[in-house]
């Protein structure tokens, strides 16, 4: 499972929407935990509605709560440790404090500019340390160290004048040969700004998610079935969480096929790109191993049809084979044989 490292300075709030992403207690600020964020897809409940599912399985993916050093502030760095910990991370949220908090001024940009630093300087060492090594190696006629050498030497460019490599303009062949490197500023980066119990305040750095944090984990500690209530008392409208987890979902590159019948509704998630077989062996290795053939049809297609059986009477499912690249939002049915 795809996982997103969450990491935030002292006060910013990384806990608590760890913890109401997961549903799990909030961790001490100083504690590294694991828990899964479910993906809320009205495309699945109403699929599930269609077909009377007993069950209904969202997706999801991993999240990855990292520890900080005690009392972790602004320029006093996150720590060896958590960034050991963020490599092994396929993306990175990033929670900043947008509110002020105990006479303390929030300031988000200085923040994330002091976190992308962090990285920055942990990537320069990392590129520093192998490039030596692979310019020696690509001397002795290892033709594979030439193109990761010149990457290197970009990526040093880069980083040398404060550039997250994200930003760098690298293309995917240089991407693929800094991968050895494991490098911090190569991943993802979704960022969000907690504006505390300020459902309506605005969070002054580009492409932020603002998410009243303290709000959203109250209302996510609290029974299901009073949370509308709670929303409506918060004059909350849509869930700033299903926005992250959709956001962080679309971050990893993931993408979602459907199964449906009466036993199960389940949302499958698979990278984008993704073919037949692929998709198949993700509900069971059985299934990739045998595939035949994909039984398959849109969504919002089989529902205005009404069920799986009328569509197939009706001709509607298409047969697709083995270089079938699945869609985003496609129904499955997997034929095999082993």
């Amino acid at each position: 499972m795809e996982n997103l490292g969450v990491v935030g300075f002292t006060g910013a709030g990384a806990n608590r929407l760890f913890s109401a992403l997961t549903g799990l207690p909030v961790p001490s600020e100083y504690e590294a935990a694991v828990g899964v964020a479910t993906v809320p897809d009205e495309r699945l409940e109403r699929l599930a509605r269609m077909s009377r599912s007993r069950k209904v399985v969202p997706a999801g993916f991993e999240l990855v709560h990292l520890a900080l050093p005690p009392g972790a502030q602004p320029g006093e760095g996150l720590g060896a440790r958590l960034l050991g910990s963020l490599r092994n991370c396929d993306a990175i949220l990033v929670v900043l404090r947008a509110h002020d908090d105990a006479g303390v001024a929030a300031d988000p940009a200085g923040d994330l500019a002091a976190i992308e630093l962090e990285l920055v300087v942990a990537d320069l060492a990392s590129v520093e340390n192998r490039l030596e090594r692979q310019r020696k190696a690509a001397r002795s006629g290892a033709k594979e160290a030439v193109a990761e050498v010149a990457a290197l030497e970009r990526a040093h460019e880069a980083l040398a004048a404060g550039t997250p490599l994200l930003r760098a303009g690298l293309d995917d062949a240089q991407r693929a040969a800094l991968a050895p490197a494991f490098l911090l500023t190569v991943k993802p980066v979704l960022v969000v700004g907690n504006t505390g119990e300020q459902p309506d305040a605005a969070v002054p750095v580009a492409g932020a998610l603002a998410v009243p944090v303290d709000l959203e984990a109250e209302i996510a500690a609290c029974d299901p079935q009073d949370r509308d209530e709670m929303r409506a008392s918060y004059g909350l409208g849509e869930s700033a969480l299903d926005r992250v987890a959709g956001a962080a979902y679309a971050l990893l590159g993931r993408r979602t096929f459907f199964t449906t019948g009466e036993k199960e509704s389940r949302a499958w998630t698979f990278r984008a790109g993704a073919r037949a077989p692929e998709c198949a062996g993700v509900i069971h290795s059985d299934l990739q191993r045998g595939f035949i053939r994909a039984e398959v049809i849109r969504w919002d297609e089989l529902l205005e049809i009404g069920s799986w059986s009328k569509a197939k009477e009706m001709g509607k499912l298409r047969v697709e084979g083995k270089d079938y690249e699945v869609q985003d939002g496609d129904v499955l049915e997997i034929r095999f044989n082993v």
